[in-house]
């Protein structure tokens, strides 16, 4: 194998492909990037999870593949001159990269030895814009669960109704629901849920760009392919929370609150709670006054400033409405101007004296 490229965009795929090389695995070749030479350069990254590949131009002379360790490799890169990267293989996979006066020798491993990716069959197909997928993805993934204590938490439920697709992620104690209309669906209403670690990759990946995800639903897999990139993983399997059921549709209280004075009271409090939500601490005490419209009637409630923050900061909008029943029952943040296209649930706490 023989090709040349231009270094930004060799280092460029290896740090996008390198977000799916294992970090530790008993199987070397999984922790390495496999390059495929052909009309164009292909690298590619898998962990048996997750896979992702992309494409660039390269002037190549022989065509051929091998792999290379991810870490040592993408630091070789960055650490090279500006310029043409040559990089060449002979028969026993040993590696010769040379940019400028800049050259190295390596021992690869075989091609051979890398697990080939799943393919999927993409019978169901969406698209939608990069720029609408990333912000739906940051404005859910927040709530997705950090432990395996329950695996299908551990991703986002995207559930595709007609024209209209809904992320949804929680984590026991919170909710993050984002819809939007699609322009572009062959598939029947279904819903699958993608693993959280997947899905901060495509938000990565994806740019603020009108250039449309193809997302392609298999039956074990779902693939995203966001311009000369495409992500592979694999579906959570389990029964997800019916959030649909778990919202409250009617509220007995309802107040309005600027987004960011509401943050910015919540933040200076925070100072002051403790790891238990105590809110009167050895520290000392905290208090408080954002401004709002409507009357909650004396009603006291507690919550995790943490998750209370996560979904201030997520909310697409200036004015909210924080919506409540009792001090036992779920807060609920939604757009002030009626727009539904993200709900926020967050369970309360026990406030301690």
């Amino acid at each position: 194998m023989k090709f040349s490229c231009e270094k930004y965009l060799l280092q460029s795929a290896c740090g996008i492909a390198s977000r799916a090389a294992a970090g530790k695995s008993p199987i070397p070749a999984l922790e390495g990037l496999l390059l495929q030479a052909s009309d164009r350069l292909t690298v590619t990254g898998y962990d048996l999870k997750k896979g992702i590949y992309t494409q660039l131009e390269a002037e190549v002379k022989e065509q051929g593949s091998v792999v290379v360790g991810a870490r040592l490799f993408g630091e070789m890169i960055r650490r090279l001159p500006d310029g043409i990267v040559t990089i060449s293989t002979d028969i026993n996979n040993n590696v010769n990269v040379k940019c400028g006066k800049s050259e190295f020798n390596f021992m690869g491993i075989s091609p051979e030895d890398y697990p080939e990716m799943p393919v999927v069959d993409g019978v169901n197909n969406i698209a939608l814009p990069q720029k609408i997928l990333g912000s739906m993805i940051n404005q859910t993934i927040f709530a997705v669960a950090d432990n395996d204590m329950r695996p299908i938490y551990t991703g986002t439920l995207f559930d595709i109704e007609g024209e209209e697709l809904t992320l949804v992620s929680v984590d026991g104690y919170r909710l993050a629901k984002r819809s939007e209309k699609l322009e572009s669906a062959k598939m029947e209403n279904c819903s699958f849920v993608v693993p959280g670690s997947a899905l901060a990759d495509i938000e990565r990946i994806c740019g603020d760009s009108e250039e449309l995800v193809k997302i392609s639903v298999g039956a074990k897999h779902i693939s995203f392919s966001i311009g000369e990139t495409v992500v592979v993983s694999r579906r959570l399997e389990g029964e997800f929370l019916n959030y649909k059921k778990s919202i409250p549709d009617s509220f007995k209280y309802t107040v309005k609150v600027d987004r960011g004075e509401f943050m910015s009271a919540i933040d200076r409090v925070a100072l002051i709670v403790s790891e238990r939500n105590l809110c009167v601490t050895p520290i000392g005490r905290a208090e408080d006054v954002c401004t709002c419209e409507g009357s909650g009637e004396g009603l006291q409630i507690g919550f995790n400033d943490r998750y209370l923050k996560d979904a201030l900061k997520a909310a697409a909008k200036e004015e909210l409405n924080v919506c409540l029943n009792s001090a036992s029952s779920p807060c609920i943040i939604t757009a002030a101007d009626g727009s539904d296209n993200f709900t926020y649930m967050i369970l309360p706490v026990r406030l301690h004296a």
